[in-house]
């Protein structure tokens, strides 16, 4: 550590930034924050959270703060110009896989502030606000960032830098990195709400595929709403976004006197995904690396998934001495996953950005035919599975998602609490291996003891002996307890 300031410099202290930096500081790691506004930004972006970006944020210690804000919406709905359902998707009142609920509408604001107040309890990670990354350059052991705030100039030496400093990223295009665009840029108005008569609002989240003006309304955190307009051809940003503008777009909605207008804000909606998230000791992460619409509510979701799986690579790497190469199968394991929910969100926008009448009928009796058929999908596509990268590809279970068990005794139980941060070896008898970074547990272990049966019948169901969960709650394997922890050292090269 004599040779480095810091392990790691985050640059961007937006949600997944400072989710990467607490992640890394939990584990023994430096890190250094460095955001060049001096607040959080005060009102409200994303709207969003799902059931495993909660898991993330309990692994941190926030996941109550953030709940205690957040709303679930009854389900999400398309519908026409006429009000006729399209297609509906209910929203589970159940638990998600996760461990949390399915849905979470949230007020970002209050993501940030508990994320930064958790970072200061942590001694290992620093937050410096005001502060820009003016320059660095990458030496053969160590990136030297040029930071600067209002007094003075000042170079930091260390082990990476991560980019996650939002769509316009100054960090990728240093790096000289480019986009592969997917196809799909439109200009929407976004007008944020805080409600004064919840009974006046719609509690069901829509999107409103009227050729007119196809409109997205939406719950966001406790006490706030919003509405999106699409921007058409031959209107400016500054006449649609004037508050007589918004006042006719609300009218129809009748909530005059139920909301008051707080954030009007005009964006493109793009789809892109950056061509490297790795050059060298350089790593991207959330919009810096990959941008989606916002149909399928997943773009602050993808950026904490970015966040929990790079946060375990470089912590083998720096703390546990893992080989180097370990950090390309971040790219490998995410990118799929960005595209495949990047695909849905632009299918799910297309199928609301229609502007022309008869291709709107046509569409419309498209849902009809499929409703007759009974090809409606029930809900959005399953998010795909881990396919490459660290996992034993092939063997029971690898690359899926391990759920969290949740035990309501008076008050919710959750195993991840139990078993504690890292990777976990979960076998059925105690296993005689010792892997550095991964906690081995018998079932029979007190830590288990509320969760034993269900995590039993998951060994059962998949016909394992052993399941070795990766800190991000990917499964590496299921199998033999000794041949999964011998595994997992020759795959990050520890053995």
């Amino acid at each position: 550590m004599a040779d480095f300031d810091h392990d790691v410099i985050v640059a961007g202290g937006g949600p997944t930034g400072v989710t990467l930096a607490a992640l890394l500081a939990q584990q023994g790691l430096s890190v250094l924050v460095v955001e060049k506004e001096q607040t959080i930004y005060p009102l409200p972006r994303a709207a969003h959270v799902d059931h495993e970006t909660m898991r993330v944020f309990q692994d941190i210690g926030v996941a109550d703060r953030i709940m205690a804000t957040s709303r679930s919406a009854s389900g999400y709905e398309f519908r026409n110009a006429k009000g006729t359902v399209l297609l509906r998707f209910e929203t589970p009142a159940a638990m998600g896989e996760g461990g949390w609920p399915t849905a979470n509408m949230v007020h970002q604001p209050s993501i940030e502030e508990a994320l930064r107040s958790r970072l200061a309890q942590l001694p290992l990670a620093t937050l410096q606000v005001s502060t820009a990354l003016v320059r660095w350059q990458e030496t053969d052991d160590a990136v030297v960032a040029t930071l600067a705030d209002a007094e003075r100039e000042r170079a930091v030496r260390a082990r990476f830098l991560i980019g996650a400093d939002g769509a316009r990223s100054p960090v990728r295009k240093a790096a000289g990195i480019g986009f592969d665009d997917l196809g799909f840029e439109e200009p929407w108005l976004v007008v944020d709400a805080l409600v004064h008569d919840p009974s006046r609002l719609p509690t069901t989240n829509l999107q409103i595929c009227d050729p007119a003006r196809p409109t997205t309304c939406v719950l966001m955190g406790n006490g706030r709403h919003r509405w999106e307009f699409m921007i058409k051809p031959g209107e400016s940003p500054e006449d649609i976004s004037s508050d007589a503008a918004i006042a006719r777009l609300l009218e129809p909605w009748q909530v005059d006197g139920a909301v008051t207008l707080e954030r009007k804000a005009v964006y493109t909606f793009r789809a892109r995904v950056a061509q490297r998230w790795r050059k060298g000791r350089v790593l991207l992460a959330g919009d810096a690396a990959h941008q989606t619409p916002p149909f399928a509510g997943q773009g602050l979701c993808a950026g904490i998934r970015d966040a929990a799986n790079l946060a375990w690579k470089l912590t083998a790497v720096v703390r546990d001495g893992a080989r180097d190469s370990v950090l390309d199968a971040y790219q490998l394991e995410r990118e799929p996953h960005v595209r495949a929910t990047i695909k849905m969100a632009i299918s799910m926008g297309r199928t609301v950005c229609i502007t022309n009448r008869r291709a709107a009928l046509a569409r419309d009796w498209g849902f009809r035919i499929a409703r007759a058929l009974g090809k409606l999908p029930d809900g959005p596509p399953d998010y795909p599975p881990i396919g490459g990268g660290l996992i034993l590809a092939g063997e029971p279970a690898a690359g899926a998602y391990f759920p969290q068990v949740c035990v309501n005794a008076g008050a919710i139980a959750r195993s991840d609490d139990g078993l504690g941060p890292g990777a976990w070896l979960i076998a059925r008898h105690p296993a005689s291996a010792d892997v550095p970074g991964v906690q081995i547990v018998a079932l029979d272990d007190p830590c288990l003891a509320p969760f034993r049966a269900p995590v039993e019948r998951w060994l059962v169901e998949h016909g394992v002996d052993a399941v070795l969960v990766r800190p991000d709650r990917y499964i590496f394997a299921g199998g033999d307890a000794n041949q999964l922890a011998a595994r997992w050292q020759q795959a990050l090269g520890t053995a």
